[in-house]
């Protein structure tokens, strides 16, 4: 059986990945996630921390370069990133805050 290698084009497409910090002041003892593009708009899938207890949630997510929509999720209300003056319709009529990744 023959062994698959990868192309240097499949190498440097997966390798490179940048550091994203997702930040949103929300108030203590809060749920909240970033849900978007990057993850299919799961809300579960990256939960944020408040780890000073002080209602400041971060989280970090590896992310190749490109354009991505996302929304902050606080107790189950979905919310744009009012940091980012970047932003978007969405299908349902309202906004979604846009990510521009660089390759640098």
């Amino acid at each position: 059986m023959a062994k698959k290698t990868e192309t240097r084009s499949e190498i440097s497409t997966t390798a490179i990945r940048r550091r994203v910090e997702f930040v949103i002041e929300a108030g203590q003892g809060k749920t909240v996630a970033v849900a978007g593009s990057f993850n299919d708009w799961d809300p579960t899938a990256k939960i944020l921390a408040d780890k000073k207890n002080e209602g400041v949630y971060r989280g970090v997510l590896m992310l190749p370069p490109g354009e991505y929509e996302y929304k902050f999720v606080v107790d189950g209300d979905w919310r744009i990133d009012e940091t980012n003056p970047c932003f978007a319709s969405n299908d349902l009529g309202t906004l979604n805050s846009v990510l521009k990744v660089e390759a640098k």
